[in-house]
């Protein structure tokens, strides 16, 4: 067969492939583009060629992580960037990236290729999937949590006075934001006090507001909390640490729908809706005479109970993927996701800090982390498994060993030996998976036919 017959032939097999695929030369313009380029991006290759890639893809990673530049730099292949594209009309296309040198018979680089799968249709179904968890900014797949999604629009259409109980960091500011956002008064103010932080002697001036001359200070009127969320709802937050004076006045304002700044003679109208929430059991502090039983009842009318990650760790992987998205939109980067090894560690922590500390734990791993995944060296370092000395060092060393073997032998069997599918599958590329193959003594053909 001739060159021009293998050229047709190399054209014809390209053209079969269902991903995108093109080539470049040293300059990264492209050489070739096939008929699953054209039709993901929607330019015919009569456009694309001899044009620079940059030009026609518009990649999100082309200015900073050129994954084509990256390989014909350093002679490497990358597998499976995560990246988006726009399309000929400005549209963003979600797409997996590979690339490798391209090389003649004699070993001399002409440039590069890559190939990318649009992956549009698996997104819009991981969002759907996500959706299904998500209400408002809330992210949870538990029965505690769903229950709570089921009742929030009628809770917060009636407009009546909610408690929200939980630990400290289980999204209660959150709820409360969902009960404003999905209430009639979703166009006024959502005004947060947080009752724990604020000096007793402060608090009602700060609550209230006061009127000129009220104490040495006042030089003019200042509104209060109450004014400013006039309209909208007042959330107090860590409201069992409200000074007994005070908790006599947010009484009335509950019953009488009124109140006076500090100073003043006049009387106020309170046009709020109150949401609160304690880290504490209000219950037990009224059995303790530390805080009002008429106040309780006022402000229990609706009362919703957050149960910590610890008793809902099905949560952790929907949070986990949360945080990655709004990281990742947050630095404009591109990490894809946790290894199974780092799931693992998440989902057997007890997170005294609740959803807050899985937050800072991703955040810190953002940090560290310049690979598509994040994996245990990322993560802070309480997290990470225990170094031991001597001998149980070196056995916690051979274990791992034997954990990784069987994890690449498990692979390989599921992919029938194919490499470069086994290698997506670990989140590697083939090189590093053909030298662990070496090292354990593990042959691809072992794993084929049958």
């Amino acid at each position: 067969m001739g060159l021009q017959e293998d050229g047709k032939l190399f054209e014809i097999i390209l053209d079969s492939v269902a991903d995108g695929v093109f080539t470049v030369d040293n300059r990264r313009c492209i050489t070739s583009f096939n008929r699953s380029a054209e039709r993901i991006t929607g330019i015919p290759a009569g456009k694309a060629l001899g044009r620079p890639c940059s030009s026609v893809l518009h990649a999100d990673i082309c200015e900073e992580g050129c994954a084509l530049l990256k390989t014909l730099r350093s002679g490497r292949e990358c597998i499976d960037v995560p990246a988006r594209i726009l399309d000929h009309r400005a549209r963003p296309v979600p797409i997996s990236l590979s690339t490798a040198v391209l090389r003649d018979s004699d070993g001399t680089v002409l440039g590069g290729v890559a190939t990318f799968r649009d992956l549009s249709a698996i997104e819009q179904l991981r969002r759907e999937i996500t959706l299904q968890y998500k209400f408002e900014d809330i992210v949870a797949k538990s029965k505690a949590f769903r229950r709570i999604f089921s009742i929030l629009p009628d809770v917060a259409e009636s407009d009546t006075t909610v408690l929200i109980e939980g630990s400290s960091g289980s999204g209660k500011e959150l709820v409360a934001r969902a009960v404003h956002n999905l209430s009639r008064r979703r166009d006024g103010p959502f005004v947060p006090v947080n009752c724990g932080a604020l000096p007793s002697n402060l608090f009602e001036s700060e609550l209230f507001g006061y009127a000129q001359g009220a104490f040495t200070d006042a030089k003019r009127d200042k509104p209060g909390r109450l004014d400013r969320a006039r309209g909208g709802t007042l959330f107090l937050d860590e409201v069992s640490d409200l000074p007994p004076a005070t908790q006599v006045k947010l009484l009335r304002v509950l019953q009488e729908r009124e109140y006076e700044p500090l100073g003043s003679v006049k009387t106020l109208k309170a046009d709020v809706r109150v949401v609160a929430a304690t880290n504490k059991r209000l219950a037990d502090l009224v059995s303790q005479g530390r805080f009002r039983d008429d106040l309780y009842f006022r402000l229990a009318v609706v009362r919703l109970t957050i149960p910590p990650l610890s008793e809902r760790r099905e949560d952790i992987p929907y949070l986990v993927d949360h945080f990655i998205e709004r990281f990742n939109a947050k630095r404009g980067r591109q990490i894809g996701g946790v290894t199974p090894a780092v799931l693992e560690t998440l989902m057997r922590h007890d997170f005294t800090g609740n959803v807050r500390e899985l937050e800072n734990v991703i955040e810190y791993a953002f940090v560290l982390c310049h690979n598509r995944l994040i994996d245990v060296n990322h993560l802070p370092e309480e997290l990470q498994p225990r170094k031991t000395r001597g001998g149980s060092e070196r056995q916690d060393t051979k274990r791992l060993k034997q954990a990784e073997a069987e994890a690449i032998r498990a692979a390989l069997r599921a992919r029938r030996g194919e490499l470069g599918a086994t290698a997506r599958d670990l989140g590697v590329s083939r090189t590093t998976l053909w030298r662990k193959m070496a090292a354990y003594g593990l042959r691809a053909s072992e794993f084929r036919g049958g």
